[in-house]
């Protein structure tokens, strides 16, 4: 049974990501042991100094000529996952620490973006009639025109009849009101019609002058050709105000909101930064790019911010208040798990789960697992790391072996339910090696002596049984859990 448990237990270790170790025989077998008699600290053995899979029970030299870091007995602290270095190899392994913090977070955003046309100053010039241009003023996309400048003048037999309608309803005195109307209705400006009652001649060209001013962002028409109320003449785009949409990614949405201040750096402008806000924030997703568009709004005099130009977009958040923080680097993220190495103090070291929560410039927050001023491992935590995964799995080793001697075994599991008269657990509990069972619910009678009081339904705990006869096992000793571990 013991045999067994050990494989197992070394399966599972592996599977959790441990580094692999090599163990000697009566060199390190037990990483708690005591100093030695003489009041030395005990060699366990010698570690590669870059590969922590690679160990010996000699010291030695790694293949660029470095000795291997010497791994001490835990000096009496028999904690699992507690490990010890010497300064001097701490030194070798350039272990800086830092200290976790209380405080306001501020999170900067960073992103990239384009300068887009403000749509809200963007004219399309239609017709509302049919006709022939004549005369184009225009001739490019791209040039600029001004308020009330001609475009072109438009040649349409029913514009000329609406005219001849006018005069013929002038010369008999009758009230010109419902012709000029018409004309109006038709896209002749008032400015026009007068020059028309006052030469009292129709024209047969009519001009076309420009709402705003602005640039040309489109020119469909050229000389003579036919048009339609349809046809899109052109596009004038006044670029004194313009967007810069950013692209934020689901994470970063939540940060952001309406009003925030936003800084824009323009690459080929070294040294500027242009002041804005956050106008609006797009409430769809992009499927492809699994981002949200955010729109940016700044005043644009003489034209330095061109549609198309990419922008190095920064935008100021609402600082989180009076929370835990930790240097991002301190984390160790594994996919499965977040931890970090405390500083013990005395060249001790121990790995501890911690969950973590927004990321802040080079910081992240810690929603549990530390506390304000404890001290964390920087760098080089890696490797400690590795050498902690091997002392918490020898001493889980240990434990499984002292279980089976004296015929306890420890779980862990949740308590369903409780029924209290019967004194009946009845629990959803961990796969347990040693007995070779795996996950499952069942129901567990309690040791006589055993307090039920502040048991309740759906508590994680971990607790200690005892084979009271064959196959039936009771429970002697329950620690309750946090609710993630």
């Amino acid at each position: 049974m013991k045999a067994f448990a050990v494989i197992v237990l070394l399966a599972a270790g592996a599977a959790a990501g441990a580094a692999a170790v090599t163990y000697w025989p009566g060199s390190h077998a037990h990483v708690a042991a005591a100093d030695t008699t003489n009041g030395e600290r005990e060699i366990l053995y010698y570690r590669h100094p870059h590969n922590p899979s690679v160990t010996s029970p000699e010291p030695r030299k790694d293949e660029m000529g470095m000795d291997f870091i010497p791994i001490y007995a835990g000096g009496g602290d028999a904690t699992p996952g507690t490990v010890s270095i010497s300064p001097v190899v701490q030194q070798n392994m350039n272990v800086r620490i830092g200290s976790v913090a209380r405080g306001d977070l501020a999170r900067l955003v960073e992103t990239v973006g384009f300068v887009d046309y403000d749509e809200s100053r963007l004219i399309h010039v239609h017709l509302r009639t049919q006709g022939w241009i004549e005369e184009l003023s225009v001739r490019t996309t791209g040039e600029r025109v001004e308020e009330g400048q001609l475009l072109f003048r438009l040649y349409s037999p029913e514009l000329v009849n609406a005219q001849e309608e006018l005069l013929h309803v002038m010369r008999r005195g009758g009230s010109p009101a419902p012709a000029r109307e018409r004309l109006r209705a038709l896209g002749v400006s008032a400015a026009e019609i007068a020059e028309i009652e006052r030469a009292g001649q129709p024209r047969r060209l009519i001009a076309v002058r420009a709402d705003q001013g602005g640039v040309v962002e489109s020119l469909n028409v050229r000389e003579g050709m036919y048009v339609t109320p349809g046809t899109e003449v052109m596009t004038i785009a006044d670029l004194s105000q313009v967007w810069v949409m950013a692209d934020l990614f689901e994470h970063q949405v939540d940060a952001v909101a309406r009003g925030d201040a936003a800084h824009v750096k323009l690459p080929f402008r070294p040294g500027e930064r242009l002041e804005g806000k956050i106008d609006y924030i797009y409430p769809s997703l992009n499927s492809a790019t699994r981002t949200v568009q955010v729109r940016l709004t700044f005043d644009n005099p003489g034209g330095r911010l061109k549609p198309g130009m990419y922008a190095d977009v920064q935008l100021t958040t609402r600082p989180l208040q009076g929370v835990l923080y930790l240097p991002a680097e301190a984390v160790i993220r594994t996919g499965r798990q977040d931890r970090v190495i405390l500083a013990l103090g005395e060249g001790r070291f121990q790995a501890r789960e911690v969950q973590v929560g927004r990321r802040a410039n080079g910081d992240l927050e810690i929603i549990e697992g530390l506390q304000e001023g404890e001290r964390v491992v920087l760098s080089g935590h890696f490797l400690l790391d590795s050498e902690a995964a091997a002392s918490a799995e020898l001493a889980r080793m240990t434990e499984a072996e002292q279980e089976s001697s004296d015929g306890d075994v420890w779980a862990d599991g949740r308590l369903i339910s409780i029924d209290r008269d019967a004194r009946v657990l009845n629990v959803d509990h961990a796969p347990i090696p040693l007995l070779g069972w795996p996950a499952m619910v069942m129901d567990f009678t309690v040791a006589d002596d055993l307090e039920l009081d502040g048991l309740h339904d759906d508590m994680p705990m971990r607790f200690r049984m005892r084979e009271r006869e064959e196959f039936v096992y009771e429970i002697t000793a329950i620690e309750p859990l946090s609710h993630d571990h």
